[in-house]
């Protein structure tokens, strides 16, 4: 309590987060519960049907729909973590051996840009740009060389998406990684180097060990985060690929709940993503207290 009243001016500060949090995050939990129900918006929850598990048949049951999109957004969080989880790593670590500040700092200021941008602005560019009647589709057209089937193809779609991720948020991604490596000591390097190390090496035994804390925490949270793949991103440009190739379980959820209608079916989906997502993040967490790190929170 003492803490309290200290700190009472700042805890006045932090309330409207705290209630926005409850209000729009946590109070909306409570819906789930249309996830054992058969729901029907015109009876409302009190006046809708209870099913029990009825409704988790179809992740039971393998229906195709779902099948096809657990499977499409296994393979997009596989490609998405071993090609753009690195990718703010290595730059940061690029940015940092940079010797002018000068530089550092433009190079930042472009590469955060992006970041900033929504999405239905980024897939409008990249269809100005790889589209059929795109920047180098009429390049290509106007030398008499065979256009590039890249938007439309769905067998393209994943290296898009996965381009589009990159572009738009790896620049963004890179300020965790240079405020841990701002807190290195630079006499490690000076020591090192007299030492005979070599940049690798120090690289190795110096800066990825500081960093190691850092990657294992996001990667945690990105576990958690892994059966969500960029919903609005994607239902932008389902209609130019399909939905085999591009249907995800967001929008599964979408399509069979806000558009068919089916809300208890996707209400258990998500519930399910839910719960998986923490069992993953628990089971990632107590794995990095066994190697000795952090993780998101202490045991």
């Amino acid at each position: 309590m003492s803490r309290l009243r200290r700190d009472g001016i700042l805890t006045l500060f932090v309330l409207p987060g705290i209630a926005a949090l409850l209000l729009f995050h946590y109070l909306p939990l409570l819906g789930n519960v249309i996830a054992f129900q058969d729901y029907l918006p015109f009876l409302g929850i009190s006046g809708s049907p209870w099913v029990g598990f009825e409704n988790f048949e179809v992740l039971v049951n393998g229906d195709p729909a779902f099948v096809r999109a657990l499977v499409n957004t296994l393979i997009i969080t596989l490609v998405q973590t071993v090609f753009v989880f690195p990718i703010p790593i290595a730059f940061a670590l690029l940015l940092n051996s940079l010797l002018s500040e000068r530089v550092k700092r433009v190079v930042q200021s472009i590469t955060y840009l992006p970041h900033f941008l929504s999405w239905v602005v980024v897939v409008a560019v990249f269809q100005h740009v790889l589209g059929g009647s795109g920047m180098i589709n009429s390049w290509l057209r106007a030398r008499g060389y065979e256009t590039l089937d890249i938007i439309t193809n769905p067998d393209a779609f994943i290296g898009l998406i996965t381009s589009q991720v990159i572009w738009k948020d790896a620049g963004w991604a890179t300020i965790l990684f240079l405020a841990v490596l701002s807190t290195i000591d630079s006499q490690l390097y000076e020591a090192s180097s007299v030492d005979g190390a070599s940049r690798t090496r120090q690289g190795w035994h110096i800066t990825l060990p500081a960093m190691r804390g850092i990657i294992v925490l996001l990667l945690i949270l990105k576990l958690g985060d892994s059966l969500t793949v960029g919903f609005e991103q994607i239902l932008l440009q389902q209609n130019a690929v399909g939905q085999r190739a591009s249907e995800v379980l967001d929008t599964y959820v979408y399509n069979n709940g806000v558009v068919g209608g089916n809300w208890s079916v996707a209400a258990a989906v998500g519930l399910v993503k839910g719960v998986v997502g923490v069992v993953l993040v628990v089971g990632a967490n107590r794995l990095a207290h066994a190697l000795g790190e952090a993780g998101v929170y202490q045991r």
